[in-house]
C-alpha cells in the first residue's frame, strides 16, 4: 500500500514510524515531513499539509492508496473532502465533521444533542464578547476558563484566578489575537478532578479505542506558566477507573458518532476526547479530530497491532469492532522546547547529544532542521524523548537521562513529567 502522511511535527514522526513497521506498506510519502520522518519516508517539504490543491496533486502523482492526515489545519481546510472527490481514500474527518475541533461552540451543540455532559458554558460572539466578557466572567466565578472558539495551536485557552487577566484575554480574542479563531469566545465553568485523554479510531459508525494517556499542558513544573501545545505525556495511566475506556466509549464516543451519522456528517478518523473525571462523572473538556501531540508519541509505541490496516479499514467504513493488543511496557515523553516557547522562539541553535541517547529512548523530531552539516532548532517544541521501560518509573528515568544528554542553547523542559 502506498501511503501519504500529512504533517511535519512530533505526532507525524511517531505515526510515520509506526506505519513504516507495517508489512502492508510499499511506500510512505510525508508532506511536508521533517528530519525524523526522512529516515522512514520520502519527504516532500514543498507541499504544505493545508495546501489542499497541492496535496491532491501529490497524491495523484505518487499513485497514493491512502492519505493519513496528522494535524488539524488540513482537516478544517477540507483536504479529506477534496481527496474523496478524486476517489482517493483518506483517513480523517471531513471539514463538517472536523468542526468538533475547529469550533468549540459547535462541539458544545453536538454534545448537547448527543446527551454528552460538558462544563457549563457561555458563548460570546464578535464585538459583543469584549463588552460582555467581564460581566459573564463575574457570573461564572473563579477559576476563570476562557477559550478561543477556533483553532489556536493549543494556545487559545486561559485558566486563571485573576479576573482582570481573564477579561483582558476575552478582549484580546475579540481584537484578533487568534485571528478568526477568536471571533467567538467560550467562557466555561472550571471543573475539579483528574484530566485524561481517550482516543478512538472511527469509521463513521464503529469505533475502536486506543489506550489513554495523560499530558502536561503548562510550561512549568507543578502546572505553572502559560499553556502550551504539550510539554510531556505518559501511558499507561494507572490511577484511572478500570472501566474508564468502556465508559468513555459508551457515554461519549458512541453517542457523538451516532449523532453525527444521523445528521449526515459521519465521522471517520481519530477522535480525541479530553476528559475530566469529576465526583459527578465524566465531563468532556474538548474534542480533537486527530491524535494528540504529545500523546501520540507514547500511545503508538505501546500498540502491538499493525496500525496501517486499521486506518485503511476505517477510511473505507470497514473497521471491525474489537480490542487491540497493547504492550505492558510504559512510555514517558519529555518534550524539549526552544527558548521563548510558547511565545516567539529562537531558531537555528545547534543541537548536540542525540548520538549518545540510549536505545531504550525513542527520539521523535518536532521542530528541527538541517543547517548544512548541523542539526539545529527550527520550532517551538523541538524534540520528543520517549523513554520505554517495564514500568513508568523505568521509562521516566530513561527519558530524563536523555533530556539531560541532548542539549541546545535555551533548552526548556519540565522536570515533573509522570512524577505522580
Amino acid at each position: 500500500m502506498r501511503v501519504l502522511l500529512l504533517g511535519g511535527g512530533g505526532r507525524e514522526h511517531a505515526i510515520g514510524w509506526k506505519l513504516a513497521a507495517s508489512p502492508h506498506l510499499d511506500h510512505l510519502v510525508a508532506a511536508p515531513g521533517n528530519l525524523g520522518l526522512a529516515s522512514v519516508a520520502e519527504i516532500v517539504p514543498s507541499v504544505a499539509a493545508e495546501d489542499v490543491a497541492a496535496v491532491v496533486a501529490l497524491a495523484g502523482q505518487r499513485d497514493i492508496d491512502l492519505v493519513v492526515v496528522g494535524p488539524e489545519q488540513p482537516l478544517a481546510a477540507g483536504v479529506v473532502d477534496a481527496l474523496s472527490r478524486e476517489g482517493i481514500a483518506a483517513f480523517g474527518p471531513t471539514a463538517d465533521s472536523a468542526r468538533l475541533e475547529s469550533s468549540k461552540s459547535y462541539a458544545k451543540q453536538v454534545m448537547k444533542r448527543a446527551g454528552v455532559t460538558s462544563p457549563l458554558s457561555i458563548i460570546l460572539q464578535g464585538s459583543a464578547a469584549a463588552g460582555a466578557g467581564g460581566m459573564m466572567l463575574e457570573l461564572v466565578g473563579p477559576p476563570y476558563v476562557v477559550k478561543a472558539d477556533g483553532l489556536a495551536a493549543g494556545k487559545g485557552v486561559l485558566v486563571t484566578e485573576d479576573l482582570d487577566a481573564a477579561v483582558a484575554w476575552v478582549g484580546d480574542c475579540a481584537a484578533g489575537r487568534f485571528g478568526e479563531a477568536g471571533n467567538t469566545v467560550v467562557i466555561e465553568e472550571h471543573l475539579a478532578g483528574r484530566e485524561v485523554s481517550v482516543f478512538a479510531i472511527c469509521d463513521g459508525i464503529t469505533a475502536v479505542p486506543l489506550q489513554p494517556a495523560r499530558d502536561y499542558k503548562r510550561l512549568g513544573d507543578g502546572d505553572t506558566g502559560p499553556n502550551t501545545g504539550g510539554m510531556g505525556c505518559y501511558s499507561p495511566v494507572d490511577d484511572l477507573p478500570t472501566d474508564l475506556v468502556d465508559r468513555a466509549m459508551g457515554e461519549v464516543i458512541a453517542p457523538v458518532l451516532g449523532t453525527l451519522a444521523a445528521e449526515g456528517t459521519p465521522y471517520r478518523g481519530f477522535l480525541y476526547a479530553g476528559l475530566m473525571l469529576t465526583d459527578d462523572g465524566l465531563r468532556v473538556l474538548e474534542f480533537n479530530c486527530r491524535l494528540g501531540d504529545p500523546e501520540t508519541q507514547v500511545v503508538l509505541p505501546r500498540l502491538e497491532d499493525d496500525l496501517l490496516p486499521l486506518l485503511a479499514d476505517a477510511a473505507t467504513g470497514k473497521l471491525a469492532a474489537g480490542d487491540l493488543r497493547w504492550s505492558r511496557r510504559a512510555a514517558v515523553d519529555v518534550v524539549l522546547a526552544a527558548a521563548g516557547y510558547p511565545g516567539p522562539v529562537v531558531a537555528g541553535d545547534p543541537i548536540s547529544g542525540l548520538d549518545r541517547v540510549d536505545d531504550d529512548v525513542l527520539v521523535f523530531h518536532a521542530g528541527t532542521r538541517d543547517d548544512g552539516d548541523r542539526l539545529v532548532t527550527g520550532g517551538g517544541r523541538v524534540l520528543n524523548l520517549v523513554g520505554i521501560g517495564a514500568d513508568i518509573t523505568a521509562a521516566r528515568a530513561a527519558a530524563y537521562v536523555a533530556a539531560e544528554t541532548v542539549d541546545f542553547p535555551g533548552k526548556q523542559y519540565r522536570k515533573d513529567i509522570a512524577s505522580g
